[in-house]
């Protein structure tokens, strides 16, 4: 056992360093023996889960010197887990870590104990990022280390220049003030620690340290950027969104949510183009083809049910409904379909159904969708090709941009591409999820553990695989991707209606079937080519690729077929922003709910043992 009277314990954190932790350790009773009395310091190993000879060298070199003591644990805890646990069996009333690889010159140690040991400081850190010393840093460690650092002042209002320096001490009175709000237990443990600190009014001390890089420098995929990434993310929210998020903020977001998806049509499209195709059309038409498309987003409840009933979630038709009005309408406002994790967090904060789970459900619905445009458009194509080539001739010719001007030309090039690569991913994607959900092979964890070793990696892919078997799961049962497939289908069979009303609504006289066949071929492509990041809503994409497959199959100039594209698009968003808004006030969520609500805990437990 330490004797009474510690004043001072060091940790070194240790995760297979059989090679360097028995020099580390005598450097260090050296360093701390030039400047303490006898007696008042301890040096702890946290052995993090080894896997080398670490424990027994360790083990020893506790056996043969009092002052060392060994903490062992048969799980990775992750630094700030191993941490955690040394400093609070240690006996000291300064505690201090530092990387056992010695990088940063020991010389330093004295000012990092007696900062705070005097008082002077509840917490000090070392910095490599402060003129005084010399940190010797390559562009593979400086260019990502200064973009965190600089994201951690910016997002979350730190002062300091330096989080990740490996050299810190805090006071016992500040470590266990701060250590039960911490959450991060891996490699974002001390900058959480040093930000919360901050933040309670905390002395915080940053000086400048000598520092050469030793070991592996490489930059870890996932905890650079699923880790360390997330838990900046996850600070923000709790400091900067979470305090404001309430009920009356939730409705008053609601609406400028809406107000701006409704002004944001009138954006990205000529009003005066507009005001003409409306003067044009006939009203009881075109709100009847409102009417239909409202009839589509029960069936959009409905299938999304079905969805999530798959993954052992029955909810409500209606308020599915409403889930989905809510994050259609911020799809209006936010770029690339960004808006869905909108529709994750309103099942999680009034279900509790966890977040990998609603985006694994928004993935399928999303691979339905595209699967089911694609196939109609494929089918109406694969029509054309054999029983009217020449018109597949004039297809060609119009989406190389012939007979159209500059804008419209480079438009329609940028629909034709987009929608072909949308198609063919979406078809390549369903193949992939059919044959995974058949297959034994856990393909999730093995790209994971390829792209890190880092005790991030075991959390992350449990979430990666919690998520892609979600996805199997829909894929796996025939019967459910049969019946998901028909509703998909049925509801885009609306879509198409609702815009075969509004071309009835320009009086014009085409053949029924015409009419449907390029109805279905039009309303495809246009919705396969507004996938990618755009103005919000797909505004002018959409109408490009509408109006020149419309003006090339049927006797219709571009400029009515832009006119019915538009007023198309604006019927269909007109009813999503409404029917966002309403749901908006009938399903009001909190967003603290979503914040607040239980976690399941991803990560091993292991309880450490001393030696």
């Amino acid at each position: 056992m330490t004797e009474p009277g510690v004043e001072v314990s060091v940790v070194l954190p240790a995760y297979n360093e059989a090679d360097t932790i028995e020099e580390t350790v005598r450097t260090t009773l050296e360093t701390l023996d030039a400047f303490l009395p006898a007696g008042s310091y301890e040096v702890i190993v946290a052995e993090d889960g080894c896997e080398d000879e670490t424990p027994e060298i360790a083990a020893r070199l506790a056996a043969e010197d009092d002052r060392v003591r060994h903490f062992h644990s048969d799980e990775r805890l992750g630094r700030g887990g191993a941490l955690n646990a040394a400093f609070r069996a240690a006996e000291g009333e300064t505690l201090a870590y530092f990387d056992t690889d010695l990088a940063t010159d020991m010389r330093h140690l004295e000012q990092l104990v007696e900062s705070v040991r005097s008082g002077d400081a509840d917490l000090a850190t070392g910095s490599r990022w402060i003129p005084g010393e010399r940190a010797d840093r390559p562009a593979k460690r400086g260019i990502p280390s200064r973009g965190f650092n600089l994201a951690v002042r910016g997002l979350l209002g730190s002062e300091l220049r330096d989080h990740q320096c490996g050299f810190k001490a805090f006071s016992r009175e500040a470590f266990e003030s701060l250590v039960e709000e911490v959450e991060d237990e891996h490699w974002f443990w001390d900058t959480e620690m040093l930000v919360r600190a901050q933040r309670r009014g905390f002395t915080v001390e940053e000086f400048p340290v000598e520092w050469t890089p030793k070991g592996d420098s490489k930059v870890d995929l996932v905890r650079d950027v699923f880790g360390m990434g997330s838990q900046i993310l996850r600070c923000f929210w709790e400091f900067n969104v979470s305090p404001y998020a309430n009920r009356r903020t939730g409705t008053v977001v609601g609406v400028l949510l809406s107000v701006v998806a409704f002004a944001l049509m009138f954006v990205y499209i000529d009003v005066g183009a507009f005001v003409d195709a409306v003067g044009d059309a006939d009203p009881a038409l075109v709100a009847a083809g409102a009417v239909v498309y409202l009839t589509s987003w029960p069936l959009r409840g409905l299938r999304y049910r079905d969805i999530l009933a798959e993954l052992g979630y029955r909810e409500s038709t209606w308020f599915l409904t409403g889930a989905v009005f809510i994050s259609q309408t911020g799809n209006l406002v936010i770029p690339a379909r960004a808006g869905d994790a909108i529709r994750a967090y309103v099942v999680k904060a009034r279900r509790g159904i966890p977040y990998t789970t609603g985006f694994a459900s928004l993935t399928v619905e999303r691979v339905y969708d595209l699967l089911t445009i694609t196939v109609l458009a494929g089918g109406v194509l694969v029509a054309l090709t054999a029983f009217a080539p020449d018109t597949v001739a004039e297809l060609a010719a119009t989406a190389a941009g012939e007979g159209l001007a500059g804008q419209e030309s480079q438009a329609v090039q940028q629909a034709v591409v987009v929608a072909s690569a949308v198609g063919v991913i979406a078809v390549a994607a369903v193949v992939a999820i059919v044959w995974s959900a058949r297959s034994d092979t856990n393909y999730v964890r093995g790209v994971v553990e390829w792209a890190s070793d880092d005790s991030y990696t075991e959390l992350v892919a449990s979430v990666f695989e919690q998520f892609v078997g979600d996805i199997q799961r829909v894929a796996a049962d025939g019967r459910a991707f049969a019946r998901i497939g028909a509703t998909s289908i049925v509801i885009w069979t609306i879509d198409v209606a609702t815009a075969l009303l509004v071309f009835l609504a320009f009086g014009l006289d085409v053949a029924l079937v015409s009419l449907l066949a390029v109805g279905f071929f039009a309303v495809s492509v246009g919705n396969l080519a507004k996938v990618i990041p755009g103005p919000p809503g797909g505004i002018g994409i959409y109408e490009a690729a509408f109006a020149a497959i419309v003006s090339t199959l049927l006797p219709v100039s571009f400029g009515l077929a832009l006119g019915v594209a538009i007023v198309d698009h604006i019927v269909k968003n007109v009813v999503t922003v409404a029917g966002g808004a309403a749901s908006m006030t009938w399903l009001n969520v909190s967003l603290t709910e979503a914040v607040e609500g239980e976690e399941a805990d991803l990560s091993a437990d292991a309880a450490p043992v001393e030696e």
